[in-house]
């Protein structure tokens, strides 16, 4: 994959992406505080958002591992 972008432009891009995947990890801790906030806990939805959680911080250290090399 070949781009005329400056390794700054790439970090400013991906950092972008990290920012917007932050978002989205805050958002489901909260659906977690909502859900233990409940009168009953929803096995299924806590683990949905969980499941949802690792794909996120995974996608999270790969951008974090790119931008590392970008670095190097």
């Amino acid at each position: 994959m070949s781009t005329t972008l400056t390794k700054e432009e790439k970090t400013i891009i991906i950092d972008q992406h990290i920012r917007n995947l932050d978002f989205s990890i805050y958002g489901l801790e909260l659906e977690v505080i909502q859900y233990n906030a409940g009168a009953t806990v929803d096995p299924e939805g806590l683990e949905r958002i969980t499941n949802s959680l690792g794909i996120l911080n995974a996608k999270k250290a790969a951008l974090n591992e790119e931008k590392s090399s970008l670095v190097e």
